[in-house]
């Protein structure tokens, strides 16, 4: 293939270009060799990240034992914990672009021939497959790894424990000291959230895709395995250059296919279709929602993970990780094992020359004639309310249909308020709008809600529905991704207090009991509201970003 970095270090015109490079204690050999970018998310904005800087090294060393030269960058990331539940998780799922845009910006710029890319937080792991995909280049994906959970009186915590102990304390039904003690016990280590959550989802999908060696998705972050990991996506990313295997050769539809298989037998988070979507667009793959419904209704759930379940990252590990769920479901026939992989050898190929065994009397993963769900947990919802679509995740979700009357709030905030005083009941949809993709802007997680009403007790008792995202962490009948949004006048925006909303989600339907003189009534009356932010990044992906029903990718005018 054409190694693109002798643009940069070759000719006598480049002389200045090789002393910059010698400047950093590189040689003539050095520079004879391919250039591949170790890119990595790593700071101490959040655990997920703090630790990647380091395992950067050790990809590096694999890259250089391979006969290739190894660049090491780094870009930003958007911790969604800490950002949660105020006007920082705006900034969340622009991060994901800038992430891409960012890495692609670096690539293009230095002329690098591959790239190994480390993430660890939710937007930064799609964020960093689609520069992959965008740029072409030969590419290996490796995760930072999940947080051990936390222990405190025999109980195994995640970070979702914190929240809906939130919830708890509010409603009188925790002390404070309780709270303290979770809040002190939950998260021990570097790692990201141990639940299936949207990093471990994000994870165990890049093994589907392919985009990541086998078993490379569940080790911890603080387990000797995942420094060997990187190391070997180091070698991995130097094999890709030689045989000339590039992203787009490996994610192809029938890779997106296996992707949406694992996403549903995991009981993966809901943002993960978004992401797909945005990787698919930058593959040049069509996918649509209909594609996430056809699969899903022929892939069993089967493992039984939190915030559904009751299982988290590294008890997945100990059984055998994402290849054993993709070893089941090869023998289901949901997942197609001859899509290449980053290894050079198909799916199959891969799964089949490690030893992978079901252990017995394990709980974690259901066997595939008797799973948890005969069918996969992300729906995607259509009807009156959301013409576009809406999705909902049903793991560890007791009802399919429910009706109730809407209560109206314009921002999150206020929704937030509402529950802390009290002022949901049973039998409430809440509906959240304006903060949608373009509305928020950025399409605002809602985990401090859900788990605020979970953990009052209202989980199973009220709705929640918004143009909006979830947490992976979040349960309950909490339906996101409204579509079209309210900022660009869809019917959520119409929806006042009292209205009837019905959910079904075996007919996989979401509608406003409004007749429809009503809402052409309403919509006569609907102004658009003027936008939160009018300069700066957030203002630049409002006026680009398109609907989440195509995955919130921004495009140009």
């Amino acid at each position: 293939m054409e190694i693109s970095s002798r643009n940069v270090v070759e000719g006598t015109a480049r002389a200045p270009h090789r002393a910059m490079y010698k400047a950093m204690g590189l040689t003539d050999d050095d520079l004879s060799k391919p250039f591949i970018g170790v890119c990595h998310t790593g700071n101490e904005a959040t655990p997920c990240n703090i630790h990647l800087g380091r395992l950067a090294q050790k990809a590096k060393e694999g890259v250089s034992a391979s006969g290739a030269t190894p660049r090491e960058f780094s870009t930003i990331a958007v911790s969604d914990g800490i950002a949660m539940g105020h006007e920082g998780m705006k900034s969340s799922l622009v991060s994901r672009e800038v992430i891409a845009d960012s890495i692609e910006l670096m690539v293009r710029a230095h002329q690098y021939d591959g790239i190994v890319g480390i993430a660890g937080c939710d937007k930064s792991l799609p964020g960093t497959m689609m520069a992959m995909a965008r740029l072409n280049l030969p590419s290996v994906f490796v995760y930072g790894g999940t947080i051990l959970p936390g222990m405190f009186d025999g109980k195994a915590l995640t970070v979702q424990d914190v929240y809906e102990a939130v919830g708890a304390y509010d409603a009188g039904q925790l002390t404070l000291e309780a709270l303290k003690n979770i809040e002190n016990y939950a998260c021990p280590s570097a790692g990201s959230c141990g639940g299936m959550f949207t990093a471990n989802t994000m994870a165990s999908i890049s093994e589907a895709l392919g985009l990541a060696l086998p078993g490379s998705a569940s080790p911890p972050a603080e387990d000797m395995r995942r420094e060997k990991m990187c190391y070997d996506t180091g070698v991995a990313a130097a094999k890709l250059i030689e045989w000339n295997i590039k992203p787009r050769d490996i994610l192809t539809f029938e890779a997106f296919e296996n992707a949406i298989t694992m996403l549903n037998a995991i009981g993966g988070s809901t943002n993960a279709i978004l992401h797909l979507l945005a990787i698919s667009n930058e593959a040049g793959v069509k996918l649509t929602y209909a594609d996430f419904e056809r699969i899903r209704k022929r892939t069993p759930h089967i493992a039984d993970m939190k915030p559904g379940g009751g299982y988290v990252m590294l008890d997945l590990d100990k059984i055998g990780g994402v290849p054993l769920l993709l070893k089941l479901l090869m023998k289901k026939n949901v997942i197609n094992g001859n899509t290449l992989t980053v290894t050079g050898k198909t799916l199959k190929e891969n799964i089949d020359s490690m030893q992978l065994q079901m252990p017995e009397n394990q709980k974690v993963v259901r066997s595939i004639d008797s799973p948890i769900h005969d069918v996969g947990t992300a729906v995607i919802l259509h009807g009156s309310l959301a013409p576009e679509g809406a999705v909902v995740k049903i793991a560890g979700v007791n009802m399919s249909k429910f009706t109730g009357k809407a209560k109206v709030f314009d921002r999150e905030e206020y929704a937030f308020d509402a529950v802390a005083k009290g002022e949901i009941n049973e039998g409430d949809v809440v509906v959240i709008r304006y903060e949608g993709p373009k509305g928020g802007p950025g399409m605002r997680e809602m985990l401090a809600v859900t788990a605020a009403l979970v953990g009052q007790g209202l989980g199973n008792k009220v709705a929640l529905v918004t143009d909006g995202r979830f947490s992976g962490a979040t349960r309950g009948l909490m339906i996101g991704h409204v579509s079209p949004e309210a900022f660009v006048g869809g019917n959520i925006a119409l929806v006042k207090d009292n209205d009837e909303i019905r959910i079904d989600v075996e007919k996989n339907t979401i509608d406003l009991m409004v007749s429809d003189e009503e809402i052409a009534t309403r919509r006569k009356k609907w102004i658009q509201p003027k936008p939160n932010y009018t300069s700066g990044a957030l203002a630049k992906y409002a006026s680009l970003v398109g609907s989440a029903a195509q995955g919130a990718i921004t495009k140009p005018l």
